[in-house]
């Protein structure tokens, strides 16, 4: 602020103030912007009176690969929209695509669906929370998370043979069953994970300092976030309890009982204790469909005529053949989970889009052509005609896939609704009147994820 005195007389002088604002360049290169956000805000003092937040740093070309990419070739894609809740991700693609086909997978495949989906959202909310609480200087609570999603990427690993990107569902069921241990490993780290979450809520949800940092700072009104199409926690915390789990149910979460935690103010303290009690209704999930899961086995019984596939596939191109057919190889990368003998367990019954097991593909003719008709270059998945829409819940609110079918091995459109790309739109809504200092936790309470922002 300057002023400027400007003499009229030798006994009068008019003081004539100017205001300037100060423009601050924050990212992409600041930590808290994760290398992919700018934010440039205009400062008067302290406060923040406008905010021009610029994406587009980590452009993934995701919708335009998956129209030159065959159905089954755009699962791994989905891994990378949100890479800390993939599992979600794979199954909202598979669900729209089995939409085309008008596929009904079976129970079990349903079920391990919706465990894998709220594992992979505990692990959002953890790797949310604890990276926000660290830009606030709670390193400690920070440790703690990440201890308790470890525990929960041992659990993803020993069912899919993948911490991160793991790929596991596919069009028509999931790519393998779930291991004979899953069960009591799956139980032990949710009650681990329970007792971080006990421990991180007396070091946060009274301390002084955090709660200070959170309450009424990044404020969204309810009719504000509805006229931006928000959803999940951040909705949510504005005390609307839409959740696509309960307003449009998907696989078997109608037959859950659980709970929608809303919020009443709107701000970031809200939208933290939101994602708290989040985590534990998706572990109250875990528990019923552990429960309820429909029985069926999950190991082949060769008796004793195990033979890995890659020996199979060695001796049958020398043509030593003999002791092989008629036995079964051992094929599954987990080393615990699909075979032939639980494909109708966790597979729908339908060869134009669901791959035959491998002892198939690598013991007969029939399965061999069945794989290539699927896979190979000018065959694929092909759907009828047609378009559809699948919403499922994830880590940060609605995740739709729009398909567009026209026949041929490749969708024609693949349209993708990333829930924290229209909560990026309102941030800077968010952020003025508010000051510097609160840039840090509201932008960290978005829970902006790169690739599903910038796909």
């Amino acid at each position: 602020m300057t002023q400027e005195h400007i003499p009229i007389d030798s006994t009068e002088t008019i003081k004539k103030t100017r205001t300037e604002s100060m423009l601050l360049n924050i990212g992409p290169a600041h930590p808290a912007m994760h290398g992919i956000i700018r934010i440039v805000a205009e400062l008067d003092g302290e406060t923040v009176v406008n905010a021009d937040v610029e994406i587009g740093y980590l452009h993934r070309a995701f919708e335009k690969h998956s129209e030159q990419s065959g159905y089954l070739q755009v699962i791994p894609y989905t891994d990378r929209l949100n890479y800390v809740s993939p599992l979600i991700n794979n199954v909202g693609y598979c669900l729209a695509v089995e939409k085309l086909f008008g596929l009904e997978i079976t129970e079990r495949a349903k079920y391990i669906r919706v465990i894998m989906s709220e594992i992979s959202r505990i692990t959002d909310h953890l790797t949310c929370i604890g990276a926000s609480a660290m830009e606030l200087g709670a390193f400690t609570v920070f440790l703690y998370m990440i201890k308790a999603r470890e525990f929960l990427y041992e659990v993803i690993e020993a069912v899919t043979g993948a911490r991160l990107t793991i790929s596991y569902t596919r069009i028509g069921g999931v790519k393998a069953d779930l291991p004979p241990q899953f069960d009591a490993q799956c139980r032990n780290a949710l009650q681990e994970t329970r007792k971080v979450l006990e421990e991180c809520d007396q070091l946060l949800t009274r301390n002084r300092i955090f709660v200070d940092r959170m309450k009424n700072t990044g404020i969204l009104s309810r009719e504000d976030a509805a006229a931006y199409g928000i959803t999940g926690p951040f909705l949510r915390s504005t005390g609307v309890d839409f959740d696509v789990r309960r307003s449009t149910p998907y696989l078997v979460y109608d037959r859950f009982n659980f709970e929608i935690p809303v919020g009443e103010r709107g701000d970031n303290y809200d939208r933290y204790l939101c994602r708290m009690e989040e985590m534990e209704q998706s572990m109250r999930i875990i528990e019923q469909a552990l429960d309820q899961i429909p029985g069926g086995p999950v190991l082949l019984d060769v008796e004793g005529n195990v033979i890995p596939a890659e020996t199979m596939v060695d001796e049958a191109k020398m043509g030593r053949i003999e002791g092989i057919c008629g036995k079964t190889a051992n094929v599954d990368p987990t080393l615990g989970g699909a075979g032939k003998a639980v494909y109708p367990q966790i597979e729908a019954a339908n060869k134009e889009a669901v791959l035959p097991p491998k002892e198939d593909t690598y013991g007969n003719i029939e399965g061999l052509m069945n794989h290539f008709k699927i896979i190979m270059q000018g065959h694929g998945i092909r759907p009828p005609k047609g378009e559809v829409y699948q919403a499922v819940e994830g880590g940060n609110g609605e995740l739709g896939f729009y398909v567009v079918s026209d026949g041929t091995g490749r969708p024609c459109r693949v349209r993708v609704r990333p829930p924290c790309f229209v909560i990026m739109a309102a941030l800077p809504l968010m952020l003025k009147g508010g000051t510097l200092a609160d840039i840090i936790p509201t932008f960290g309470s978005v829970n902006m994820i790169g690739g599903e922002l910038d796909r």
